[in-house]
């Protein structure tokens, strides 16, 4: 922690844990560390970065808070995965929010990022910490496969709880608009303010909203069933499912997310068991939706999202 703390300061980018995906950390404050946030990733710079506060009073030195359900959020579901979208203050510099006028802003749960942060005392930019457009990293070895060699320090925290990435909201006409998916579920956040669905347009408002992301090497095909999946024989097919079914033993490789068909331990193991399938080089990945309630939305947004080529 001491030297992702030194090289923080140094401007320089660090692997660290938070309670969703491992993320890939800069001084949000330093556009030329942020930089090597793209650099290191990959990634377009027309896509956004999410900014972590190290403490909640800090909200207001980097947006403009302009609607009390805000705050209500915040009380509620802060430190966590919850990212909120607002007007940004001049303090963000263009690069973090590629250009736009809103920023996305969350406080990670987990005990070493908020050590460090807090210590850091500034804004952190952190998105997943791998290439862009690959399966989000879970563990610290996923990390080190995608970016070994091109970071200083990766700090190795164990798995992750939550397995997939912050909800990320805005709050719209009084009621809050889901822009991803995610653990903090539409049922929890609709005690605050009526929910509506994020509209759909060509322009990225928020991390994570371009329509091929968290992608495996290998063709992936979703389907609502493995039941009835036909057409690919002489094919090496792996299956990942919500759970174990006779189903599963028809295909070259197999996966499944929850012995006892858990939503949580599912999104918890979705990235971990897509990279344990993709890793044995199958011809195609076929993955079975699972029930889109509560946090299985966001499961399934992920899939759809992994299908896209």
């Amino acid at each position: 922690m001491a030297r992702a703390l030194e090289l923080l300061d140094a401007g320089q980018v660090v692997a660290l844990p938070t309670e969703t995906v491992y993320g890939l950390a800069a001084d949000a404050l330093n556009p030329e560390a942020v930089a090597r946030i793209f650099e290191a990733k990959e990634r377009p710079r027309f896509d956004p970065l999410i900014v972590h506060l190290p403490e909640q009073k800090a909200l207001d030195h980097v947006s403009k808070i302009e609607t009390e359900i805000v705050p209500q959020l915040t009380q509620a579901f802060w430190p966590g995965p919850l990212t909120i979208v607002l007007r940004k203050r001049d303090t963000i510099p263009d690069i973090v929010t590629a250009g736009l006028e809103t920023v996305a802003i969350r406080m990670s749960a987990n005990p070493i990022f908020m050590k460090i942060a807090a210590k850091f005392g500034r804004p952190i930019a952190a998105p997943s910490a791998n290439r862009f457009g690959q399966i989000s990293p879970t563990r610290a070895s996923h990390v080190f496969d995608e970016l070994g060699g091109r970071i200083a320090l990766i700090v190795d925290g164990g798995p992750t709880q939550h397995g997939i990435e912050s909800t990320i909201v805005r709050i719209v006409n009084g009621s809050i608009e889901i822009l991803r998916n995610g653990p903090i579920t539409a049922e929890k956040l609709a005690q605050f303010a009526p929910i509506v669905k994020g509209r759909s347009s060509d322009t990225v408002a928020a991390p994570g909203q371009l329509p091929s992301h968290y992608a495996p090497h290998a063709k992936l095909v979703v389907v609502a069933t493995l039941e009835n999946v036909l057409g690919w024989s002489g094919k090496r097919i792996a299956a990942l499912s919500f759970r174990d079914s006779t189903a599963l033993h028809r295909f070259w490789t197999r996966a499944y997310l929850s012995e006892r068909g858990d939503l949580r331990e599912a999104a918890a193991n979705l990235f971990q068991k897509l990279r344990q399938l993709d890793r044995q080089n199958p011809d195609l990945i076929v993955a079975e939706l699972v029930p889109e309630e509560g946090i299985g939305a966001a499961i399934n947004e992920r899939l759809r999202r992994a299908a896209v080529k």
